[in-house]
């Protein structure tokens, strides 16, 4: 049980760093399209990073760094557009947008998105295959639980911050509030695409 805490613990601190992944979740719970299945593919890539680093698929990352270098140069790329167009949105989108009444997008294109910003961010190895796993070596009789906290704590985090969205939805009737937050994604878009880069 202490292994599945400290797993738990250090899962959710982790995760609750604002980033591209968490933006996009939020998003998609203000606009009610998809939520479930866009919190699945988050929790469900977690568990399955947070599985290889415990079970030694970390040490393969270190052994081979270019795995992150490969993965930092598309990453940059893939957020510098996504950035763009949430620029372009927020600049040219006038009309009053509400959770209701806008328009769904295709569930594949939503999930392809939600994969890639998941998947391109060498951030997203670092913490839950490298630095996890690094830490569950400190659990060795019981790292599976260890592992099991942290997974936990995705699922949690990724399903009330989805359908939890749903209560800021009187603050995005005003199409104000929408034009905001694209600019604020897109600036957080293109500050991560600089640090891959840079830092």
């Amino acid at each position: 049980m202490q292994s599945f805490i400290h797993g738990f613990a250090i899962g959710m601190s982790l995760i609750v760093a604002i980033g591209a992944q968490n933006a996009f979740v939020l998003k998609q719970g203000l606009k009610r399209q998809y939520v479930f299945w866009v919190c699945l593919l988050c929790a469900t890539s977690d568990a399955i990073l947070i599985a290889l680093g415990v079970t030694g698929f970390a040490q393969v990352i270190q052994s081979y760094p270019q795995i992150l270098s490969i993965t930092k140069y598309f990453g940059a790329a893939f957020l510098f557009i996504y950035g763009a167009q949430h620029f372009y949105a927020a600049v040219t989108q006038n009309q009053s947008l509400s959770a209701s009444d806008t328009q769904a997008e295709n569930v594949w294109k939503i999930l392809a998105i939600c994969a890639a910003l998941t998947w391109l961010n060498p951030h997203v190895y670092l913490d839950t295959v490298i630095l996890l796993g690094s830490i569950s070596t400190q659990y060795a009789a019981t790292k599976m639980y260890f592992a099991f906290g942290a997974m936990t704590a995705s699922f949690i985090f990724f399903f009330v911050l989805g359908f939890g969205a749903r209560f800021l939805q009187p603050i995005f009737q005003r199409p104000q509030a929408w034009k905001i937050l694209d600019m604020m994604i897109a600036l957080m878009m293109w500050a991560m695409a600089f640090n891959l880069l840079f830092n």
